[in-house]
């Protein structure tokens, strides 16, 4: 039995699916083609241009935003089936609608924590796609899977703020148009409670002492998608204190709240990306003949996309049970269910695209064919937003509370 979707939702389907079939797919050609050709640039391809404003045009647009002030008001359970449409083409829907990260969390944290100053400034112009942004925590040298780990330090001077440290993967800000950089630091080293010695504040890209030095390869891609992730160094930057945002010590909260939904926002994609491969697997194996009959007919072959297709539902399954909960018990009710959605997914989602790449031959690792695409997306969700075995960590700890004894 298809689950069934409310009405606004299954306009919503339509309405995208039919711009991805007359918009989209058709454009990816040209989009492969210019980045093949500018293999240099961070900038996105002007195809990118086109599509947003055919998208903005037809309402497909801040999708993701559950506030009516700022997007489209839907619930997680509401966006959940539109992201897994836009996750069939990651390079290209997520930004011709307005979705896609690191923006979607910036916004997420302006309009949530951001001062009606910030969000006039920054946020507006990010909900019209005028500009980009970029997201800085992760670091070279410490492990950000813990977060209370992060060096940078922003340290208090009269009225500014002085930054020294040095990011990497920092998402979104090989993008010339990244205007504006949302930096993670301490504020209070000493502080006894660690998670309240970080803070978060706004860093305009043109600010003194900003250097953005490299693009970060991911796999040998460049990886120019929606901006890319830099290594940045931050020496002596210095900023109004009033670009903190929600306070000092207030970091790690806001580090916490912007994760939940962008994990819940992979996942969603992540879907999509396995139904796009199962079914470039399907087109592939049928048309082929090895060994006197189609690839398809093969037992291994047939063993692989019955398992794909259990582990999809599967994964969807759970995907809209922790989206259900997000809408009514909150992101920290759900945090079970966005663990395990993080833990699963990607995983695998990634053999079900290892094994359409396989079914595929050599065409499966070319540039002829988006599995490599998907696969490298795939993979490295299984660092983004937290490692897996983060994650697991924390899942059975949680799980194994109520055995400890009473302390």
């Amino acid at each position: 039995m298809e689950f069934e979707y409310d009405q606004r939702t299954q306009e919503l389907i339509g309405q995208l699916t039919e711009f991805m079939e007359s918009h989209v797919y058709p454009a990816e050609a040209a989009h492969r083609d210019w980045v093949l050709d500018n293999p240099t640039s961070w900038d996105a391809p002007p195809v990118i241009e086109e599509l947003k404003a055919e998208a903005q045009q037809r309402g497909l647009w801040n999708l993701f935003l559950p506030d009516k002030e700022h997007g489209a008001g839907l619930t997680n359970l509401q966006y959940a089936p539109l992201a897994e449409i836009t996750g069939r083409s990651p390079a290209l829907a997520p930004e011709a609608t307005n979705c896609a990260a690191p923006d979607t969390g910036n916004m997420e944290v302006l309009a949530g924590f951001g001062t009606a100053q910030q969000q006039e400034q920054w946020l507006k112009p990010l909900l019209a796609g005028e500009i980009r942004s970029a997201f800085c925590m992760t670091e070279p040298d410490v492990a950000s899977s813990d977060a209370t780990n992060i060096a940078t330090r922003i340290e208090r001077d009269g009225d500014e703020y002085v930054i020294n440290g040095r990011k990497w993967f920092a998402s979104g800000a090989m993008s010339p148009r990244a205007k504006i950089f949302i930096v993670m630091g301490q504020t209070s080293p000493d502080n006894p409670d660690r998670h309240r010695r970080q803070s978060q504040v706004l860093v305009p890209r043109d600010t003194p002492g900003v250097n953005v030095k490299r693009g970060m390869h991911v796999f040998g891609f460049t990886d120019g998608a929606h901006g890319g992730h830099a290594e940045i160094e931050f020496k002596d930057v210095r900023v109004p204190v009033s670009n903190v945002i929600a306070g000092e010590g207030e970091g790690f909260a806001i580090a916490q709240a912007r994760l939940g939904p962008g994990r819940i926002h992979h996942c969603m994609r992540l879907i999509g990306m396995a139904e796009r491969a199962v079914e470039a697997m399907c087109q592939r194996t049928v048309n082929r003949v090895a060994f006197g009959k189609p690839i398809a007919d093969q037992g291994v072959v047939q063993e692989w996309i019955a398992e794909a297709r259990v582990a999809i539902e599967q994964a969807r399954l759970l995907v809209l049970k922790t989206a259900w909960l997000m809408d009514t018990v909150g992101n920290k009710g759900a945090h079970t269910e966005i663990q395990s959605i993080k833990i699963a997914t990607p995983a695998a989602v990634e053999k079900i695209i290892d094994r359409a790449i396989q079914a595929h031959g050599g065409g499966g690792v070319s540039q002829d064919f988006i599995l490599t695409t998907l696969w490298a997306s795939a993979r490295m969700l299984r660092l983004a937003d937290g490692p897996d075995e983060v994650h697991k960590m924390s899942l059975a700890r949680r799980e194994l509370r109520p055995y400890r004894p009473a302390r």
